[in-house]
């Protein structure tokens, strides 16, 4: 303290001016001076990496703003003579199957969440407004990603955290089939009910012809389409990268195509995306995921904080509106385990 002193004397004679001197400090701080009256540097508040929804890099996103509903419909059948369409003649509506359409129609759902936050820790916590707003989005896109997958909207009983007949129409409640076809057309929850076709996993760990009958399974007019990808289960990933040949070599390994960063970056020409929200019930989708997915946002995430609602406290209340849907049932093929 006595140096500190000296050494505050000497400055203020060298420069001709007041200096102040801190003795707020013992003359035995060394080291960080924990505890002996070393400051502490508060870093801005983070919270944990969140998967985000993973159908959102490829899907059909629909804006739909102040809307309680969407209705889809899709043309089928064919409009040329399935006898003869050439020359001149005119046979309206003599396709095989006739021309027709198919229509249905998806609630609109909504994710919402309600936080309750200290009024001094907004002061006392760097930064805590902010994260706590983007994590809540971020929580939102692992909720929508959870039912779009697994939720089933025609029964309230087995699937209430993902939202049962309040949440979307998950991937896994689409009934399988050995071909696509639509559902039912109508406005009722009933409708819209494709069948999606699916192969099924007959030995584990799979084979190789297995993920070549998905591969065939997905129509060829799909497969040269922008957005056609795997969506694969981190675990089902895992077991494809440990899958060998007759010389241990592994069956998955693609090589030379830049950025991929390792074994199952594609498989057969096309991306593999990893996506933790599907069930080990239906562990890959292969898909042309702009036509097989759609996902209509009715508006950005609404955030509002309501001071007050307890003794030192707020609560931030947050709302999500969506819906999503198979739009096109032929689009995409998936493997049943």
């Amino acid at each position: 303290m006595i140096q500190k002193i000296l050494d505050g004397i000497k400055l203020s004679w060298a420069e001709n001016r007041k200096v102040t001197i801190n003795l707020s400090e013992a003359s035995t701080l060394t080291g960080s001076g924990l505890d002996i009256g070393g400051r502490t540097f508060f870093d801005d508040t983070f919270t944990k990496q969140r998967f985000i929804n993973p159908f959102r890099q490829g899907s059909r996103i629909l804006p739909a703003p102040n809307n309680s509903a969407v209705q889809f419909v899709a043309k089928t059948g064919n409009a040329t003579n399935p006898t003869n369409p050439w020359g001149y003649s005119v046979a309206p509506n003599t396709g095989d199957p006739d021309v027709a359409t198919v229509y249905w129609q998806m609630p609109v759902r909504l994710i919402a969440a309600q936080l309750p936050i200290r009024t001094a820790a907004l002061d006392d916590i760097n930064a805590l407004g902010v994260e706590l707003v983007s994590d809540l989005y971020a929580e939102f896109s692992e909720q929508e990603a959870l039912s779009m997958a697994r939720n089933n909207d025609q029964s309230g009983s087995a699937t209430d955290s993902t939202g049962a007949t309040e949440g979307l129409r998950g991937l896994d409640y689409y009934p399988s089939g050995e071909v696509a076809a639509y559902g039912s057309s109508g406005p009722a929850m009933t409708d819209g009910l494709h069948d999606l076709a699916t192969v099924a996993l007959e030995s584990s760990p799979p084979t190789y012809d297995t993920i070549t009958a998905l591969a065939t399974g997905l129509p060829a007019a799909y497969w040269g389409l922008p957005g056609t990808a795997w969506y694969i289960t981190p675990a089902f990933i895992q077991t494809l990268r440990q899958l060998k040949d007759t010389a241990g070599l592994p069956l998955f390994l693609e090589l030379g195509e830049p950025g991929e960063g390792g074994a199952l970056g594609s498989i057969f020409g096309w991306p593999v995306i990893p996506n933790p929200y599907m069930s080990e019930d239906f562990p890959v989708y292969l898909a042309n995921w702009p036509r097989f997915l759609t996902i209509a946002d009715v508006a950005e995430m609404s955030v509002q904080m309501m001071e007050e609602t307890a003794p030192g406290f707020m609560t931030l209340y947050a709302e999500k509106r969506v819906c999503s849907t198979v739009r096109d049932p032929f689009a995409g093929v998936r493997l049943s385990a």
